[in-house]
């Protein structure tokens, strides 16, 4: 989950980040290029910082959110090869919207793709929401090709945490957005708000899949941060493709050969040093799932913070990933980076 408009700000970026913390601005990139990795599909990717420094993957969320500058502020360029890319289907990447070809195997295909291109031979993991369950899934699936996580707002894929936020659970604490998220359904077909979405949004009627996929956009949006800046407008194509990619892989259940399949993978990440941070109050991913996948992964440390929500935006959250950033520079030689 988690779109990147609602994560950073991305006409202002520097803007969100707390006073007194600095962010690296001059994180820019050394490197643009598009990927074709096969299927019709091209990536955008950008690689930032330092062309010899420790190698961090940034994996944005939704799936269908897209990176954005802002994501590249919390690496030292002195230290780190920051490299972001937006997956199949969203931001610069094309087809834009397209669900032909795009499941959660082709994405970790995808992340091999970019590994190999790059002559990279192990890696840190940056994720948050459905980056971070991009990023266990990758780890579980090639563990030696990973050096350390960074997870945020963890999100499981599991069918709990769709119930908890398509069938009402999230609901109790924003009744008014979620009148506006069902109000254009049919009463019959609210028993399942997903598929009611997915028809919808792929509908082939253009017009109706935006005005279909901005409240999609909107319900997830008001929720995702403390801050009082969810719930806006955005571009009708952002928002199309964001809306039918999340809807896509949650009518698949995410591609997963079961549901629970991320949590039960925990125990192949074995000594993977690994650190969680986790808003007290995410009403998108409830911390239930980061407190159980820590409690699994025994390389990990969890950190809860106490006035936070689920947005990459949080300003204290932002603290948090700029202070585990910081402090894992004193660990890349260990770490054999």
């Amino acid at each position: 989950m988690e779109n990147s408009t609602s994560a950073l700000n991305v006409n202002s970026p520097e803007r969100k980040f707390r006073a007194g913390v600095e962010p690296y601005r001059d994180c820019e990139p050394f490197d643009l290029r598009i990927i074709e990795v096969g299927d019709g599909h091209s990536l955008y990717l950008e690689q930032c910082g330092s062309p010899i420094g420790a190698p961090v993957l940034v994996l944005h969320g939704g799936p269908g959110g897209g990176c954005n500058s802002a994501m590249r502020y919390f690496f030292d360029p002195a230290a780190y090869r920051a490299i972001l890319f937006d997956q199949r289907g969203c931001g610069r990447s094309r087809p834009n919207a397209s669900v032909a070809a795009n499941t959660t195997q082709h994405l970790l295909g995808d992340i091999e793709k970019i590994r190999n291109e790059l002559g990279i031979d192990r890696w840190i993991l940056f994720g948050g929401s459905w980056g971070a369950s991009l990023a266990l899934l990758y780890a579980q699936m090639h563990p030696e090709r990973v050096a350390g996580m960074v997870l945020r707002g963890v999100f499981l894929m599991s069918s709990s945490e769709l119930c908890w936020f398509y069938r009402g659970g999230a609901a109790k604490f924003w009744p008014s957005e979620w009148e506006q998220f069902v109000e254009p359904i049919p009463e019959k077909e609210r028993g399942d708000l997903i598929k009611a979405y997915h028809r919808r949004l792929f509908c082939g009627d253009v017009i109706e899949e935006i005005a279909f996929a901005k409240r999609w956009f909107r319900w997830e949006s008001a929720l995702a941060t403390l801050d009082d800046i969810g719930g806006r407008d955005v571009p009708s194509t952002y928002a199309r493709a964001f809306a039918r990619l999340e809807c896509h892989y949650f009518s698949n259940d995410g591609f997963l050969d079961y549901d629970g399949q991320i949590l039960d993978g925990a125990s192949l990440l074995g000594d993977i040093p690994g650190v969680i941070i986790q808003g007290r109050y995410d009403m998108i991913c409830p911390p239930a799932g980061a407190f159980e996948l820590s409690r699994r992964w025994r390389g990990s440390k969890l950190k809860i913070v106490p006035a936070a929500g689920h947005a990459l935006s949080e300003k204290n959250i932002q603290n948090e990933l700029l202070q585990v950033m910081d402090e894992m520079k004193n660990d890349l030689q260990s770490m054999g980076l």
